[in-house]
């Protein structure tokens, strides 16, 4: 039997990189890391994530690329801290900012 993971943040919330001190905003989940290992091996330097932790797509605030990080690098926004991301791509994914997360886009299965 798999043990069922369970991701710490969630689409729409907005969060801060430990690493590389950016801010930015959830768009995607995945329960464990997807990318190649070409891909692992050249972009994880730091923080020595697991592949098997919940890895999270981020619009970069006020950057206009994406990241793909995994949780251990990640922490929710300070609540004081909490302002809307600028980033090119936000109204491809999300509705509006309610105050502390992004309201996301409904998507047709």
């Amino acid at each position: 039997m798999m043990e069922e993971k369970t991701a710490s943040f969630g689409i729409g919330q907005v969060i801060h990189h430990r690493l590389f001190n950016y801010r930015g905003v959830i768009f995607d989940v995945d329960p464990d890391f997807q990318g190649t290992e070409e891909w692992f091996e050249k972009n994880v330097e730091a923080g020595n994530p697991s592949k098997e932790e919940p890895w999270y797509h981020v619009l970069i605030d006020q950057d206009g690329r994406v990241a793909y990080v995994a949780e251990c690098n990640l922490e929710a926004e300070a609540d004081d801290l909490i302002e809307p991301v600028e980033h090119p791509l936000l109204e491809n994914f999300f509705t509006g900012f309610n105050g502390d997360h992004y309201q996301a886009r409904q998507t047709l299965n």
